[in-house]
């Protein structure tokens, strides 16, 4: 996972298509529920379990509605993501246990 990497008007397969409206789905059920501003009104495991998928959706540009979007924001401002988001800046660009042949 890459959390440097921006890939502005990345085309997304229809399978990973299938993948986003159902998480998207998930979400919007939540947050319509529970009244947000995070899945269950309040922050839990469930929102830290959806805080890749929100890099992911940055980092692939990816469409999202509003109510999907301002969780997506929501998100990647705590203090915990902001600090994830500055470490994974200042690893270097290749990691040397990363670069071995199999």
């Amino acid at each position: 996972m890459n959390l440097r990497a921006r890939y502005p008007e990345f085309k997304v397969w229809a399978g990973a298509q299938a993948d986003i409206n159902r998480i998207t789905t998930i979400w919007r059920e939540c947050l319509d529920k529970y009244g947000g501003p995070y899945l269950f009104g309040k922050l839990c495991m469930a929102d830290a379990m959806y805080a890749p998928v929100c890099t992911r959706f940055l980092t692939y540009d990816v469409k999202l509605d509003a109510q999907c979007n301002a969780y997506t924001k929501t998100m990647l401002k705590l203090p915990a993501m902001l600090e994830w988001l500055k470490s994974a800046k200042s690893e270097p660009e290749e990691l040397e246990e990363l670069d071995m042949e199999f």
